[in-house]
């Protein structure tokens, strides 16, 4: 039997498609492998958003290309955003690629296969302007009780930083019913929270539908029977509606908790980046947020050093952290990617000031965040087991305020063993600067 190894790399949306591309590559009858000793044919879905994400797709084509003289590998193919970028590059620069696959033709991924293991060149990459089509899924998420529903492809917002709309096209949505039915199946398979994702999450159904759909959706999941967590992601600050916060806090299926990353706080930066908000408008809008659901959760992230950004940009962002208080946040550098408007601005800031203001700001939220969970000590809170660390004899699990992959975790401590996936009661009695410590709340002892 043929065996596939392979490799996903970049975002959640990007792990998704993998997963599709799983689901079928199993129905045609192939094996899949995590051992590159014993894989005929190995997949890498890229990532090119930005400088590191492309230096990290192109050392592993490299390294997995090695396996042709070392190993059994007889095929190399290469799919998602590198590849519907940089296709001609590919083929041209990195000979040991065998087949190259677009963002939107993930769906031939099959074809793909054969053709390299017959030793004919494959190329496919289209317009990113469809859907891509499919037929199936394997889900590769620890544990396999969290799935990511990817709602739409694309994005119409084109902030002058970002290269998205120009290698996954325009803003498309996925039917309802689709996302419906792909989340009933993921259920009957165990999952037990939905993590929603898109470029922007916010504006569903759109295009579609003529009008913001998420609400609606959020609705027809909660209706799911096995379904305990709902979790937004990626939502932008200006598209959030009334409609969609009162869905979240009337809706017991939706964590408490939104990711809403909005880059910056200066009108002249926001500008700059094409965003279509103002200091005043996010702040409007978390106070909106925290008055509506008390016990939110708001996640963010910053870029710093954007092309102009000035030292007191800078520190007006550091108070605005302070005073916002954001449970949990992420700081990037900014990088100058081609084919963006933004690399072509005047004032770029160099390496040393973007990465001395990224740390400045973490050091600050490790302050705000540590002064958070030290208010969590004595409350009990619901979590879901992710693992369990034999080294410390403890389990890791996450509340309704934590993502996974990008927040922190509960390490709890329990006499009786605990199943991943299984929903738990812990009583918080510790914490550090992201992490919180607890104990299952039925062993609770003051």
């Amino acid at each position: 039997m043929i065996q596939i190894l392979f490799v996903s790399l970049g975002c959640d949306k990007n792990l998704v498609d993998s997963e599709m591309m799983l689901g079928l590559l199993e129905d045609q009858g192939y094996a899949i492998t995590s051992d590159e000793q014993e894989a005929d044919v190995a997949v890498v879905n890229t990532c090119c958003f930005i400088h590191d994400a492309k230096e990290e797709s192109i050392e592993t084509i490299i390294e997995l290309g090695q396996l042709k003289k070392t190993a059994r590998l007889k095929a190399l193919i290469v799919t998602g955003c590198l590849a519907q970028r940089y296709h001609e590059e590919l083929r041209q620069e990195l000979p040991e690629v065998d087949a190259v696959l677009g963002t939107a033709d993930i769906g031939a991924i099959a074809d793909a296969v054969r053709e390299a293991l017959g030793g004919q060149a494959f190329e496919r990459v289209s317009e990113p302007d469809r859907l891509p089509l499919f037929t199936g899924r394997r889900l590769t998420t620890p544990g396999t009780f969290m799935g990511y529903l990817k709602l739409a492809e694309g994005c119409d917002k084109h902030c002058t930083y970002c290269i998205i709309p120009k290698i996954r096209g325009r803003y498309r949505s996925v039917p309802m019913e689709e996302l419906v039915h792909q989340a009933e199946e993921l259920v009957a398979g165990g999952v037990s929270e939905l993590c929603l994702v898109a470029q922007e999450t916010t504006l569903y159904g759109v295009d579609l539908y003529g009008e913001k759909k998420l609400p609606e959706l959020l609705r027809r999941l909660a209706g799911i029977e096995d379904l305990v967590w709902i979790r937004l992601l990626y939502c932008y600050p200006e598209e959030i509606t009334q409609e969609l916060m009162e869905e979240i806090r009337d809706n017991p299926k939706v964590c408490h908790y939104l990711d809403m990353p909005i880059q910056h706080c200066e009108d002249g930066i926001l500008k700059r980046m094409g965003r279509k908000t103002t200091k005043e408008a996010l702040k409007e809008r978390i106070r909106k947020l925290r008055e509506m659901i008390p016990d939110i959760a708001l996640r963010t992230t910053l870029i710093t050093g954007f092309p102009g950004e000035t030292e007191e940009a800078h520190q007006s962002m550091l108070e605005f952290v302070d005073e916002m208080e954001f449970e949990r946040l992420g700081v990037f550098t900014y990088s100058a990617e081609e084919g963006t408007a933004a690399a072509e601005f005047p004032d770029q800031v160099p390496e040393e000031t973007k990465e001395r203001w990224r740390d400045e700001l973490m050091e600050l939220q490790q302050e705000v965040s540590l002064d958070e969970n030290r208010s969590r000590v004595g409350q009990t809170l619901q979590a879901v087991v992710d693992g369990y660390l034999y080294e410390d004899q403890m389990y890791v699990c996450r509340s309704y305020m934590d993502a996974p992959e990008i927040d922190g975790s509960i390490f709890v401590s329990s006499e009786e063993e605990l199943m991943t996936g299984a929903f738990i009661e812990v009583t918080i009695t510790g914490c550090n600067e992201y992490d919180l410590i607890g104990v299952r709340k039925d062993e609770f002892t003051k």
